[in-house]
């Protein structure tokens, strides 16, 4: 019978609906308050769809309010024990409540509790991952070997004499730790994989599954904490409790069709740290039904590559916002796509665009206006190029 970590995850989609709308209230008049003006009346939010009447926040938006308001921007932000540093830099606080970062309902999904002792080999200095899952840990009541990263040879004394039963950390460095223990004559007891930060490939998951380990991934970032995780169903990755998610066309906050490829867009509900369409940079699509181990959450595809399509063409680069913006300058215009190639020694640029009316023509001008190059323009049917989420696709080769 299927174990769950609170009644939260077999919620009806009316109540999780309700519930959800409640907090994102509370959420957007927290933070229209300690802003001032960059959100609208928060008596507009009568829906969740209503998120999109609201900006996308980017990285690159962080960094530039944190240099102009340290540390944190001017976002609401109460209750920290913590300040991380990520890459720009960007600065992160960190809570140390129950469970802060929703890991908790993730290890929980992968088998782990109070019988349990943690190998956590994320990183503690600085960056958050290793407190992440710490706290998730804490949350589930397991013990934890606060292991970070390296020395190998003591990572697998400390898994032997204590006795290991699970590990945390990047997907491949629990085979550096397997296969250092198997050259050492060295029998450990991990049984169970909580990993995240990089690629699960099915080869490395299929080599645990030998090794007798049932090894899950998530999906978290450390602005945002848990977004989505696996179970053992292993049929995509449930999106957490306590965020929305949303899958929008890259460089817009315009919400693609059911089942499309397009942009995470994350609202956390956490009143520590209000995040309200946090564009994730990441692709990844929402997959129809629910998981067949009775979380009735919606799922996601998983990591399907990066949003950030920028590409230099010719010298220039051209962005996705530059190809939302050719698009809502023509209502007639359903979607385009920007194609990189080469001929001979010299890019080209191939604009294909969905359209219910124009010729290439009537468009060349706004291409040349708005991405600022000249390229060849291709008017095609609606529902011609693919949902994958790219907007821009290049298609050079420099071998």
């Amino acid at each position: 019978m299927a174990s769950f970590f609170d009644d939260l995850e077999t919620r009806s989609n009316d109540a999780r609906t309700a519930d959800q709308l409640a907090a994102l209230q509370a959420q957007v008049a927290q933070v229209a308050a300690a802003q001032g003006s960059c959100l609208p009346d928060p008596g507009g939010i009568t829906d969740l769809s209503d998120l999109t009447k609201l900006p996308v926040v980017r990285k690159s938006d962080l960094a530039t309010w944190q240099k102009e308001r340290p540390p944190f921007g001017g976002i609401p932000v109460s209750n920290v024990a913590h300040v991380f540093q990520s890459p720009g830099p960007i600065y992160e606080p960190g809570g140390v409540s129950h469970d802060w970062w929703r890991m908790g309902r993730f290890l929980h999904a992968v088998g782990i509790g109070e019988d349990d002792t943690v190998q956590n080999c994320f990183g503690y200095h600085l960056t958050p991952a290793g407190m992440i899952f710490e706290s998730g840990a804490r949350a589930v009541g397991a013990r934890v070997i606060p292991a970070g990263t390296g020395q190998t040879e003591l990572q697998v004394q400390a898994a032997s004499d204590i006795g290991t039963t699970a590990y945390a950390g990047t997907p491949d460095y629990l085979k550096v730790i397997l296969d250092q223990a198997e050259a050492s004559g060295v029998a450990l007891k991990i049984t169970k994989a909580a990993v995240g930060g990089g690629a699960l490939f099915p080869s490395l998951r299929q080599e645990y599954a030998d090794r007798g380990i049932l090894c899950l991934q998530c999906y978290a970032t450390a602005d945002l904490g848990n977004i989505a995780y696996e179970s053992h169903a292993m049929e995509g990755m449930i999106v957490d409790e306590s965020v929305i998610v949303e899958i929008v066309t890259p460089g817009t906050g315009d919400p693609v069709a059911p089942g499309e490829v397009g942009e995470v867009v994350v609202t956390t509900l956490n009143p520590d740290y209000p995040l309200i369409r946090f564009a994730t940079g990441d692709l990844s699509a929402v997959m129809p039904g629910q998981s067949p181990c009775g979380r009735t959450n919606i799922r996601i595809k998983g990591w399907m590559g990066r949003a950030d399509q920028t590409t230099k063409i010719k010298g220039m680069f051209v962005r996705p916002e530059q190809v939302a913006a050719l698009v809502a300058r023509h209502p007639e215009i359903d979607r385009a796509r920007v194609i990189a190639g080469r001929t001979g020694e010299q890019d080209t640029m191939t604009v294909q665009i969905e359209a219910t009316d124009g010729a290439a023509e009537a468009f060349a001008e706004s291409v040349a206006a708005v991405l600022k190059l000249k390229g060849k323009v291709e008017v095609v049917t609606p529902g011609t190029l693919p949902r994958d989420g790219l907007v821009i696709e290049d298609q050079r080769t420099y071998d």
